[in-house]
């Protein structure tokens, strides 16, 4: 299911960097569904808890953000900021 943001989303000026623990999380999707890049979907293995930890679907739209880690009750997921990326010839 797309979302509008997701339709409109653009790469982010920041190079950014997403850490997910999968043995902590319980798979409750907090960190999916309030992430407004729509760069987290569920993993379709189980962690050793049986549920679904998230993965990154497409770092390059991740702002850093942390909303993903502030979120999350089992402080299983964060997003730091790497850096700016360059701008490519022609951005304004």
């Amino acid at each position: 299911m797309a979302t509008d943001s997701a339709k409109k989303r653009k790469i982010s000026k920041f190079i950014c960097d997403i850490h997910v623990e999968p043995e902590h999380c319980k798979g409750c999707g907090f960190c999916i569904e309030f992430c407004p890049t729509d760069v987290l979907v569920f993993d379709d293995g189980f962690n050793k808890k049986g549920y679904h930890a998230p993965v990154v679907k497409d770092i390059d739209y991740c702002t850093g953000c942390d909303l993903c880690g502030m979120y999350c009750p089992d402080f299983a997921i964060y997003a730091v900021k790497l850096g700016r990326r360059d701008k490519k010839d022609g951005e304004a």
